[in-house]
């Protein structure tokens, strides 16, 4: 995406760092108190997202905390260095690396969908582990069957496809925008439509969420979840249609210090719906964690 066509419409493009951190060009947004006056939270978009679907949520959060979002490599206005960075494990590589250069390294993770899958994963990689994780509407589970080799191969083949993301882009329109959106279970108002709009009629955009599909297996994952014991809230709507609430509750089995909350009349993107609720979850579960920031300030110097 050209940022400098696109800047007077983001939310919070004052907030926006542009970052060179190998493979990538990364696209990052910082709001809140200076480090060490307040506990950090990364915030992770899901798969054809990008950071301003936390807009919202940052605005009610970051009066308590130091908020980092990024867009995840190929999506937004983040520049994929190399479409074979795409992987979870290569994702997760790659930001831990950005995070430890740019000392931006969190005291707990927010991710939505297959950002909090990625978010997961960080908690076994970076060097000093966060202290809790919440989940919103998580992406963990695999497709089952014939969908497990059929999916990520037809996306693998409309990845390899140069026009298949010019194509996509230029035929969507904002009907067809809305259908997308109304098929999570979410309802989002016209300002909140118009940025997805925005994103999908992207070229670039379209190839780095087909390129992150193509090349995503959450086997590895799944199997190191008995081991990761950071704790852990999963939140699932009720009426979301793209991730089961079932994913949540199967996840949680596996991890041995997660809970889960189901809310009732969200989908999908309930953070976008919700902010306000959202918000009061995570400070609820984050409150629980004890997250001051001289303790965090002590953490990173151990």
């Amino acid at each position: 995406m050209n940022w400098n066509l696109e800047k007077a419409h983001w939310p919070h493009a004052w907030a926006s760092r542009f970052l060179r951190v190998s493979p990538h060009q990364w696209h990052v947004q910082v709001m809140g108190p200076d480090k060490g006056q307040a506990p950090t939270l990364l915030l992770l978009h899901g798969a054809g997202a990008s950071l301003h679907s936390f807009a919202d949520l940052m605005d009610r959060l970051a009066p308590r905390f130091r908020l980092v979002a990024v867009d995840l490599p190929g999506h937004g206005f983040t520049t994929k260095g190399s479409s074979m960075r795409s992987s979870l494990d290569a994702v997760a590589e790659d930001l831990t690396k950005l995070l430890v250069k740019q000392d931006l390294l969190p005291d707990a993770i927010i991710g939505h969908s297959a950002g909090a899958a990625v978010g997961l994963e960080l908690t076994t990689r970076l060097p000093t582990p966060p202290r809790g994780l919440v989940a919103l509407n998580g992406a963990f589970a695999e497709f089952d069957g014939v969908a497990g080799w059929l999916f990520p191969m037809l996306a693998k083949m409309l990845a390899l496809n140069p026009f298949t993301a010019l194509v996509f882009a230029n035929t969507t329109t904002p009907r067809s925008v809305r259908q997308l959106i109304e098929a999570t279970g979410s309802e989002l108002t016209e300002a909140q439509l118009g940025l997805y709009f925005r994103l999908v009629r992207d070229r670039a955009h379209v190839s780095g969420a087909l390129a992150m599909m193509s090349r995503w297996d959450l086997r590895p994952l799944n199997r190191k979840m008995p081991n990761i014991d950071t704790p852990a809230l999963l939140l699932t709507g009720a009426r979301d249609k793209a991730v089961a609430p079932q994913v949540s509750i199967d996840a949680a089995r596996k991890l041995p210090n997660a809970t889960t909350r189901t809310l009732p009349a969200l989908g999908h993107l309930m953070h976008e719906e919700r902010p306000d609720l959202i918000a009061a979850e995570i400070e609820g579960f984050l409150a629980g964690l004890d997250l001051h920031p001289a303790r965090s300030q002590t953490s990173r110097s151990a």
